[in-house]
């Protein structure tokens, strides 16, 4: 595992999800926020929920864990001709999939909104609308199809060192969204009525194609060439779905914790959801660009150290990648934790966007905030469990925390009548148990992670990370005490003054306190 690498994904990363706030504002300025706009949204989640279940969670760990074990046991041949039995099983399974939810569709969107109505009880869907969901699921299916590609391919250049074109894929996969969807829906109604709304629905799926399609020049250069191979009687096919049945289980508990927390936020009050929903979208704005980003560049490591047992190199992969994530992360959580209200406000506030929404959305990210180290960190350590075949503890410690996020829930709203913010601290405390617990399970079953260079380095970044904040504090105070209340020009260029100068005194002191990871990346920044 490499600084250089790990770069490379964080910026294609970063690209990607500047690239995704703009497709929502080029949504969001063409249609604004409309009972129509709700079945878009709506006829999304389907292909979206399998997205986050198979594709790019289960499927895409599994398949590389397996693919660099059998790179490295048995090379390029046998790494690929896996790789063509998967992909060929894939098509097929995923197609059926495809074809099977085009027909139930009706029934499908029937269920949504039932789901929907439960949660809002002054929303209901007329004939016309759920025809148009209807519609829109239908074209956007065969999306779930392309993603499911997309993350064999990406699996297999990540096992063969070649990382950030993968991470720049989903790059691709926004821009055909944007362009297609823009272009299509005004070819379909240029007034920007419902009928354009398709051509969004036909942007995710040009968008998925481009997704998959990108990556080809890449994988063609690695050697792979695709041969349709139906021998799916292969232990190692087998073990990759083996490996995706806990991580599945495991993403659709999430997926109910999703929901757990939703009912709870509408039972605590008017516009609680969209205040946590508005906070949490920029607590994943570091998760993604840090965490998942060390993440895609260690499994494969993890995976190779872990042929035939657990080799030397594995705990000092792990633990590499996890000081990593302490180092990257550790000043966005303080940032995001100092600069709550100021970061909002530049994001944010505007038209019906109020001062007080500002307040409750701040109050959720710090709550978020509080827990970002811990949830960064299990984006590195979920996956090593795959890779020494203890694929059952990420399931089972999901389990545990689904439990422990319903009591702390419940604890908070009901009996201590405390409000939104509870419920993103409550996230914090789950994702806090969820690492701890499998930290713990880590050392019981391959040894100790390096937990005396971590808080060696915890300690060195203490000092950094308490000068920082006071930077940050007193930058706010000084310049955004009250940042409605200041242009929206001059209030991003004093939020921008406060980020650099906080950022510059971490990296300084880092440095003075010779932090290892710095050192990695500084010389890294000086070779080239």
């Amino acid at each position: 595992m490499s600084a250089k690498n790990t770069l490379k994904v964080s910026a294609a990363v970063m690209a990607s999800r500047v690239l995704g706030l703009a497709r929502e504002v080029v949504f969001a300025g063409l249609f604004g926020g409309t009972r129509w706009t709700d079945c878009f949204v709506l006829a999304y989640k389907v292909p979206n929920l399998l997205r986050d279940l198979f594709a790019e969670g289960a499927l895409s760990q599994a398949f590389v864990t397996t693919f660099s074990k059998t790179l490295k046991t048995e090379g390029d041949h046998g790494a690929w001709q896996l790789a063509n039995r998967m992909v060929s099983l894939t098509a097929v399974f995923m197609g059926l999939v495809t074809i099977l939810g085009v027909l139930i569709s009706p029934w499908i969107v029937e269920l949504l909104m039932l789901l929907t109505r439960a949660e809002a009880t002054d929303r209901s869907f007329n004939a016309e609308e759920f025809a148009l969901t209807v519609t829109m699921v239908r074209i956007m299916y065969p999306f779930i199809l392309l993603v499911s590609l997309a993350a064999l391919v990406m699996g297999m250049l990540n096992a063969k060192g070649v990382f950030f074109i993968p991470a720049l894929s989903s790059c691709f996969f926004n821009l055909g969204a944007i362009l297609g969807g823009v272009g299509i829906g005004w070819w379909l109604d240029p007034e920007w009525g419902p009928r354009s709304l398709m051509g969004f629905a036909i942007g995710v799926v040009i968008g998925g194609t481009a997704q998959l399609v990108s990556q080809f020049p890449a994988l063609w250069r690695t050697g792979f060439r695709l041969l349709a191979d139906f021998q799916w009687r292969d232990t190692r096919v087998a073990k990759i779905l083996s490996l995706m049945v806990p991580a599945v289980i495991a993403a659709s508990i999430v997926q109910v914790n999703v929901m757990v927390n939703a009912m709870f936020a509408f039972g605590v009050g008017e516009g609680a959801p969209s205040w946590l929903n508005y906070a949490f979208r920029l607590m994943q704005l570091p998760i993604g660009v840090f965490g998942v980003a060390v993440a895609t560049v260690t499994l494969p490591s993890l995976a190779r150290a872990a042929i035939n047992g657990i080799s030397p190199d594995f705990l000092p992969t792990l633990s590499k990648g996890l000081r990593l994530v302490i180092f990257l992360v550790l000043p966005s959580m303080l940032g995001l934790i100092c600069l709550a209200e100021s970061i909002i406000s530049v994001v944010y506030e505007r038209g019906n966007f109020t001062a007080e929404t500002r307040v409750q959305t701040a109050l959720a990210l710090q709550a978020y905030g509080v827990g970002l180290l811990f949830y960064s960190a299990l984006k590195v350590l979920q996956p090593a469990f795959y890779a020494i075949d203890k694929r059952w503890l990420p399931m089972i410690s999901s389990i545990i925390a689904l439990f422990v996020n319903i009591g702390f829930n419940y604890l908070f709203v009901f009996i201590l009548g405390y409000g939104h913010a509870a419920l993103a601290l409550t996230t914090s405390i789950t994702a806090s148990a969820n690492f701890i617990f499998l930290y713990l399970a880590m050392r019981h079953y391959a040894g100790d992670p390096g937990s005396g260079s971590i808080l060696a380095l915890l300690a060195k970044l203490a000092v950094a990370a308490a000068a920082m904040s006071a930077i940050c504090l007193f930058g706010q105070s000084w310049l955004l005490a009250d940042p409605g209340a200041v242009a929206w020009p001059l209030r991003a260029a004093s939020l921008a003054t406060i980020i650099a100068a906080a950022a510059a005194t971490y990296l300084a002191l880092s440095h003075l306190l010779r932090v290892p990871e710095l050192r990695e990346i500084l010389t890294l920044v000086k070779r080239r």
